[in-house]
């Protein structure tokens, strides 16, 4: 029902100029990411804030900062924009109905499942790529993968989540530390060894075990963004780190050491909620049949 007001025709190019500017607060590093001048981004902003009819952005000699205004519209610009690859991704799959894309995280293998797909439809294009653990459940919100296998933890908001199989969870040092070789360890014997954290709160809290069960909190740790990063920490003696007992391909200076009275991790398969495809549907079947942890 309409408010009387005139229906406002946003432009998504001008609405994605925005949250560009928006994250990086400065209209020369802006206009060189989108590939544009900083006259011609000016006056894309203006264009913008002349159709809603609000002031978005204040320019300083130190950037440029959002007003109120621009607080209030940025999370419905990012949410407009997602809405907007969502509606194209479904309507290119609605013309693509044989093509599946699988998205799966490190050291996890699809190809199984994969295999099993493609050799019973010839005709259909069934792809394979690696995420990093970080973008996993964004490319599959995105539509830029179709499924995805990867560990927990994962935010499972508007995904359907299945537990493929379990895992355990080791812990890895480095071949000289003093737990090496040991036939298991407990938390209480890493209370006072510092391990790698993540800026994920979530990943932190299951892969650092923290707070430990009896609510104190684990000890401190080096920050890291990359897997790499953690295991040369490791290698080096300067942490320990709780691992995936499936992990693959450990380097040779690390080895694991089983970890007493702790639940073990899970490997699954997520899908957005309400996709129905049959590629889809034939690949949960075949995830379940072929991915395990043998």
């Amino acid at each position: 029902m309409s408010d009387g007001r005139p229906a406002i025709d946003l432009d998504l190019r001008l609405v994605r100029y925005f949250t560009v500017l928006a994250e990086q607060r400065h209209f020369a590093r802006a206009a060189a990411l989108l590939h544009t001048t900083q006259p011609s981004l000016s006056r894309q902003i203006r264009t913008l804030e002349h159709q809603l009819g609000v002031r978005l952005l204040e320019r300083t000699a130190k950037g440029s900062h959002l007003t109120e205004a621009g607080e209030v519209f940025l999370p419905q610009a990012r949410a407009l924009l997602r809405s907007a690859a969502q509606a194209a991704a479904r309507t290119r799959a609605a013309a693509q109905p044989h093509r599946l894309t699988v998205g799966y995280t490190a050291d996890l293998i699809v190809t199984p499942a994969v295999r099993s797909v493609r050799d019973r439809n010839p005709d259909a294009d069934v792809q394979a790529v690696h995420l990093h653990w970080g973008q996993a459940r964004e490319a599959l919100l995105e539509h830029r993968v179709d499924a995805l296998v990867a560990r927990l933890p994962l935010a499972t908001d508007g995904l359907h989540v299945t537990i493929l199989y379990d895992e355990p969870r080791v812990l890895a040092v480095a071949l000289d530390h003093r737990l090496a070789g040991k036939e298991s360890v407990t938390l209480d014997d890493i209370a006072d060894e510092p391990l790698p954290r993540v800026p994920d709160a979530a990943w932190n809290a299951y892969w650092r075990i923290d707070p430990r069960p009896d609510g104190r909190p684990a000890p401190g740790g080096p920050l890291v963004t990359a897997a790499e990063d953690k295991l040369e920490l490791v290698a080096a003696g300067q942490a320990v780190a709780i691992v995936p007992g499936g992990l693959r391909g450990l380097r040779p200076d690390l080895t694991t050491v089983a970890l007493e009275g702790i639940a073990p991790g899970h490997v699954v398969l997520a899908t957005r909620s309400g996709d129905r495809s049959r590629l889809l549907a034939e690949f949960s079947r075949a995830a379940r049949r072929h991915l395990t942890s043998s």
